[in-house]
């Protein structure tokens, strides 16, 4: 029988301590011991390696040295990860409670990924929950995406599949998604729980970051599909957007009247031109 650990939670951080401190707070006080716990800092100098030292009787391997980015400090956690699953908790997120691993693993997991539910808070006050389906397509990640951070991903995955991508700042996760969901055809269980509360305070929402952002998605796409396929979900994205704001004007009674009245006129006028053969 194998004494590796079901569940490796691979933290990385960079000069957020106090963000760090909650992570650790929030691992260390499961009741589900079956884990280990990783930190992988990139050489911070906020005081965050004293606070990895001072729990360092908790933490499985830590270490502090400068990195090339995000996803080079995650693949360097998954380089010491011993465990069946790999949890991607960044410094600054939490595990929802001190139950929730127990919850995630009551019964015995099998599939590639296991999807749980997310938090997004921001000051103290939740902005939006997700919850997820294991009725994944190429259309659920045109425009969206799973959360990171309460994804359960099957170390075997990495093996077969390659690490994430450094190239990507932004959207390595994302990359991840699309070799192992869709073009590999990855086993999914949706888990009935909320896992993590991600953490959106010091999150930078600049117009670069944004640009980038879209940028890389876009990038991800098209080298993974034709461009004949992804103008298909361009088309129907657009039509979907179309559709969601129709049925959001038809719920303001007033506008609607509004709008319903100017194109039945619009269409009376159309008509008797045409009657009328005029220009």
């Amino acid at each position: 029988m194998s004494n590796l650990p079901n569940v490796s939670i691979i933290t990385i951080n960079l000069n957020n301590g106090s963000g760090l401190l909650k992570t650790i707070e929030s691992v260390v006080n499961q009741v589900f011991m079956d884990y280990e716990f990783l930190v992988i800092d990139g050489a911070s100098s906020d005081g965050s390696v004293d606070i990895i030292k001072s729990n360092s009787n908790r933490i499985t391997y830590w270490v502090s040295e400068p990195d090339r980015g995000i996803y080079h400090a995650m693949n360097k956690g998954i380089v010491y990860a011993k465990g069946k699953y790999c949890l991607f908790l960044n410094s600054g997120d939490w595990l929802i409670d001190k139950y929730v691993l127990e919850r995630c693993f009551k019964n015995t997991q099998t599939s590639d990924l296991l999807i749980g539910g997310c938090q997004v808070s921001k000051n103290g006050s939740i902005v939006h929950t997700f919850m997820p389906t294991k009725e994944l397509t190429l259309q659920s990640f045109y425009h969206a995406t799973i959360p990171h951070q309460a994804t359960f991903i099957k170390k075997e995955c990495f093996t077969q599949l390659g690490n994430y991508n450094e190239s990507y700042k932004i959207h390595g996760d994302y990359d991840l998604w699309i070799r192992s969901v869709i073009i590999n055809h990855c086993s999914i269980t949706a888990l009935d729980c909320v896992v993590a509360d991600y953490n959106l305070e010091g999150i930078s929402n600049t117009h670069e970051n944004s640009l980038q952002s879209r940028e890389e998605i876009q990038q991800i796409l098209q080298l993974a599909f034709p461009k004949r396929v992804l103008a298909d979900y361009e088309f129907w994205r657009v039509k979907s957007d179309e559709l969601r704001l129709w049925e959001w004007i038809k719920s303001k009674k007033i506008l609607y009247g509004i709008i319903a009245f100017i194109y039945n006129r619009a269409v009376e006028i159309v008509s008797l031109k045409r009657k009328l053969k005029l220009p």
